[in-house]
Parts: C-alpha cells; sequence; structure tokens
C-alpha cells in the first residue's frame, strides 16, 4: 500500500471545514490521517540471508556441535528497527477559512500542492451563503462580539434590502472591468463579458460578481455571494455596512463557503472520510474538472493584453464603496 498509495496521492481534494476549527489543526489532521493510511499496509515480505548456526550433528551420540546453512530473515527492514515508512507529508491548503467560517476548503498533495497556485492566478469565483442578523452592531461585526449598538429594524423590508444588494452588485461588476483593464469597445472583450470570463490582471480588493437574498425574516435574512479576493471579515463587514444602509445596524452570525472554483460542498469530504482511500478517490474524481477549469480560467488571460485600450492601466485605488455611491444614482447601472 505504501509506495502504490503514495503516487496516487497527487492532485487537489476539498474537504468541509466545520466553524471553531482553525485551518493549520485541519491541514495536520488530514496530514497524519494520510500518514496513518500509507503506513498501515503490509509491510514486505522481509529478504532472506543464508547464515551458518551453529547446532548438534545429527546421527551424533557423542554429541558433537556443526556448521549448518539455514535461511533467515533480514531484520534492518523490519518495522521496529526501521520505524514508520514514511514520517512527513506536505499538504497545501488553497484560499483559506477563518475559524469562525466554514465551508469548502481546497488541499493539495504531492504536484497537486503546484495547482493550487494555479488557482491561485486564475482569480476563481467563491460562493458564500452570509446570515445575517438585524438589529445590533458589535465590534468585530460577528454575533458574538461585543455589543456596540441597537437599534430598531421594524422599518426594513425585502424591497429595500434588494436595492441595496443591486447597488452593490452594479458597483462591484463595474471595479471587476476596471480592475480587469479591458476594452470593451473590442470583439473579444465584448465576448469574455458575456461568458462572465472576466477577470482582474493582478491582485484587487474583494470584488463582488453577484449577490442576492436567497431568505427575508426579520431580523433574520440570508445572503448568496458570489466574489473573488475576499476575506471572511470583510463579507461580516459587508453585513454590517448593509445594515447601516438601510437605516437599522446588523451582525453576522454565519459565514459558509459553499463553492471554491469547480469544487462544491458535494465534493467536500466530511471529518469522517479524511482517511487516504476517501482522498485518493476524491483527487481521481476531481482530476479532470481542475484540468478543464484551469484551462478556460487561464487560457483568456494569455491574450488579455491584447484586448487593453490605448494607455489603459490598472488603477491602484479600490473601488469606492458601493454604498456610499447609491447617492451618485449611476452606480446601480453596472
Amino acid at each position: 500500500m505504501g509506495s502504490a498509495g503514495l503516487a496516487r496521492l497527487h492532485g487537489l481534494f476539498a474537504v468541509y471545514k466545520p466553524p471553531g476549527l482553525k485551518w493549520k489543526h485541519l491541514r495536520d489532521t488530514v496530514e497524519l490521517q494520510l500518514l496513518k493510511g500509507l503506513n498501515a499496509g503490509r509491510p514486505p515480505a522481509p529478504e532472506q540471508r543464508v547464515r551458518f548456526l551453529l547446532g548438534p550433528m545429527e546421527g551424533s551420540k557423542e554429541k558433537e556441535l556443526t556448521l549448518t546453512a539455514t535461511s533467515v530473515p533480514t531484520l534492518t527492514d523490519h518495522l521496529l528497527v526501521r520505524g514508520p515508512a514514511f514520517t512527513s507529508l506536505k499538504v497545501g491548503v488553497g484560499h483559506r477559512l477563518d475559524a469562525q467560517a466554514s465551508g469548502v476548503l481546497v488541499l493539495g498533495v504531492g504536484h497537486g500542492r503546484r495547482l493550487l497556485t494555479d488557482m491561485y492566478n486564475a482569480h476563481l469565483t467563491k460562493d458564500y451563503t452570509v446570515c445575517g442578523l438585524l438589529g445590533k452592531a458589535t465590534d468585530d461585526f460577528c454575533e458574538d462580539g461585543r455589543l456596540v449598538e441597537k437599534t430598531t429594524y421594524d422599518h426594513v423590508t425585502r424591497e429595500k434590502l434588494d436595492r441595496i444588494l443591486a447597488v452593490i452588485q452594479g458597483s462591484h461588476q463595474k471595479a471587476l472591468v476596471m480592475y480587469s483593464n479591458l476594452d470593451l469597445q473590442t470583439q473579444e472583450a465584448y465576448e469574455m463579458a458575456v461568458r462572465g470570463s472576466i477577470r482582474p490582471m493582478n491582485k484587487s480588493p474583494m470584488l463582488i460578481t453577484g449577490i442576492r437574498c436567497l431568505h427575508f425574516a426579520p431580523p433574520e435574512f440570508l445572503l448568496e455571494v458570489q466574489c473573488m479576493h475576499e476575506t471572511q471579515k470583510q463579507l461580516r463587514r459587508l453585513v454590517h455596512e448593509i445594515g447601516l444602509e438601510l437605516k437599522s445596524t446588523a451582525v453576522c452570525s454565519q459565514v459558509r463557503r459553499t463553492r471554491d472554483g469547480c469544487f462544491t460542498l458535494d465534493d467536500a469530504l466530511l471529518r469522517t472520510q479524511w482517511d487516504l482511500h476517501s482522498i485518493q478517490g476524491a483527487i481521481q474524481a476531481a482530476a479532470p474538472r481542475v484540468a478543464a477549469e484551469l484551462e478556460k480560467s487561464l487560457s483568456p488571460r494569455l491574450g488579455t493584453q491584447q484586448l487593453l485600450g490605448p494607455g489603459q492601466h490598472c488603477d491602484s485605488q479600490g473601488p469606492r464603496s458601493a454604498l456610499k455611491g447609491q447617492a451618485a444614482g449611476g452606480a446601480a447601472g453596472g
């Protein structure tokens, strides 16, 4: 199992990170389980060597001793002598989740660790479900943070919330075009926009490509956010800012990642599946989708420089707040 099992441990797979668990502890747990699996296989039969052992001569009444050629196992490769065959294994972590967040976490092992860099350079979008709670504000935007303020929310309606979300999406879509350095007057850039394959050229602030309300039952509401270059703290701050725009306050009670690139919740291994056999199967199942996703996301970027408008360059300033842009009137039309 050892060497054969290691040969099939090259690629990407996804696990489900529960809330309250740090990503470093999760990675260490997966590494330990993989090492256990690799070392659990039946060891090969020990090599035999010929030794001359001293023993009584057969048929001798005088009990004379003689040397007899005997085949005995070599103990140099015995488990108790050399220890476990595999003592270290490096597992890489993709787009990280903080301790309070949960959801899909992509890991890479073997040659798959290099694919994590390709995923980062592809600027893939990720999906989140974000739960908000109207009526209070805390110092860290989390429900269990230090209470700063309490407000009423009876005036908040689903229509008002949807209007704010439309403003946010429109403003961030304009920012996405700005950071992609594309001239939308060209046919190639227009086709990329239709396909939804526009990506920023370099690192940028958080960009939201889609946001909508899935459930609204004050004081609770549930958002679905599609974004890139985000942190979970920025998503919690987004809930806080939405509350302010609604003339109230809001805190975030849950952040859950439901998709990272081509990996969804259906692909994520639960804690009981963090073993060698399950991970090998997940790597094999995901390999074709990972290759197709990276080819689709990286190949359009090869010719992006040809689509730049004359004199165009990337603005170093981040996109203006979509919420503040509501007063400008034009932000919602992006």
